[in-house]
């Protein structure tokens, strides 16, 4: 009997020290700190303080300067080009010569029928004289001294027509010798030594005339002639591009109206490199109607020669410049239901969601006219997962004064 109780009593005493140790578990024992949160890894960068160039970009083509294709203005055979393709040539320098033999043989020919008609007016003239004197010694009709005096008009007239055709045959006769009218680079020759050319066409068929100033006798050509050589003048050189009547606008205010040039540089499409700097300084007098837009035209000085006519380039046309504005990544900014806002980065490493005003925005770069003071860091890529008070790590190296965030 006595070892029964000493076996209840001692459950019982387990049983007390089994409820105390639950008790002690569940109200005295240290609960354990919750886990700090993780850092989330952002790239940041710091709002600067810089000057910034206002841009308008367009697609541009360059052109030469002047370009002259060179017809010949009298019919003939091409004897001679004195031009090497692709070579520079400068105004007034011998290109081409047609064969001179029968516009020297129209010279000619007028230049003695000039000598013979002012031999006729000559004499015509000394019989007025003498008719003159023998009308006032009323020894003949005064008929006979009118004739002969309508006889000298006739002859001068004569001559003054003569005169007309030698200066003519001159003119013709120099036309065979085909000068440049400008400087510049000549292209591939169009037509070959031997061929016929015609006035105001690169060859035919026609027979040759002397008489290319006379419209009647001139032989008729082509409308799709195309001449014995082009002349591209390309130092300087000039390069077209439409920007839109808005834009177009804003330039002409900068640049009153045009008569104070615009700084303009033309860039490879191919690696974005400069290929020279130029001048704006021409807009052409109307808005395309069906495209909204305004032609205008650039001045290269093209001393490398690194634009060619024909070549596809993208222009850079300077409106101003913003100067000491705060300036931030584009990829810093975020759009939001109430605005335009930023993560910006605190000493502690924690996010704050910033409210700001943009002034512009140039490519990669925004200027801030509120919101973000100059060093300030932002937040510029891992803003999806991000809200206010968000713990963040840079994965960035900071820049050289810039706060480690």
């Amino acid at each position: 009997m006595a070892s029964r109780r000493r076996v209840h009593w001692a459950f019982w005493v387990l049983g007390a020290v089994a409820v105390l140790l639950v008790l002690w578990v569940v109200f005295v024992k240290p609960k354990k700190a919750p886990a700090a949160p993780h850092p989330v890894p952002v790239t940041t960068a710091a709002a600067q303080v810089e000057d910034v160039p206002v841009l308008i970009t367009a697609l541009g083509a360059a052109q030469a300067w002047t370009s002259d294709t060179i017809f010949s203005q009298v019919s003939g055979k091409l004897i001679k080009v004195n031009f090497a393709e692709g070579s520079y040539v400068k105004a007034g320098q011998l290109l081409a010569e047609v064969d001179p033999a029968p516009y020297q043989a129209v010279l000619t020919q007028s230049e003695g029928t000039l000598k013979r008609d002012e031999a006729l007016l000559e004499g015509a003239r000394v019989d007025l004289a003498r008719y003159q004197t023998l009308n006032k010694q009323d020894s003949i009709a005064r008929q006979t001294y009118e004739d002969q005096a309508a006889l000298v008009k006739q002859d001068e007239g004569t001559v003054q027509l003569d005169q007309g055709q030698v200066a003519a045959a001159k003119v013709n006769l120099g036309w065979t010798r085909i000068t440049s009218p400008v400087s510049g680079r000549a292209g591939v020759r169009l037509v070959d030594v031997g061929n016929l050319v015609a006035a105001g066409g690169s060859a035919s068929s026609q027979p040759s005339t002397a008489a290319a100033t006379n419209s009647s006798a001139a032989p008729s050509t082509s409308s799709g002639a195309a001449g014995i050589v082009i002349i591209n003048q390309i130092e300087p050189i000039a390069v077209t591009f439409t920007v839109p009547q808005g834009d177009f606008q804003h330039l002409s205010d900068l640049s009153d109206a045009f008569r104070k040039p615009l700084a303009v540089v033309a860039l490879s499409q191919e690696s974005g490199a400069s290929l020279g700097a130029g001048e704006l300084t021409i807009a052409d007098n109307r808005v395309d109607p069906s495209t909204g837009t305004v032609e205008l035209k650039a001045r290269f000085a093209n001393s490398g020669e690194k634009l060619w006519p024909g070549q596809f380039v993208n222009i850079q046309l300077t409106l101003q410049t913003l100067s000491r504005v705060t300036t931030i990544p584009a990829t810093a900014l975020n759009r939001g239901p109430k605005g335009d806002f930023v993560f910006v980065v605190g000493a502690n490493k924690h996010v704050t969601m910033r409210p700001i005003t943009v002034a512009w925005t140039q490519g990669s770069t925004v200027v801030i006219k509120s919101g973000v003071q100059s060093g300030e860091v932002v937040v510029t890529d891992g803003q999806m997962i991000l809200k206010a008070g968000s713990l963040v790590k840079a994965i960035n190296s900071p820049a050289a004064g810039q706060p480690n965030s």
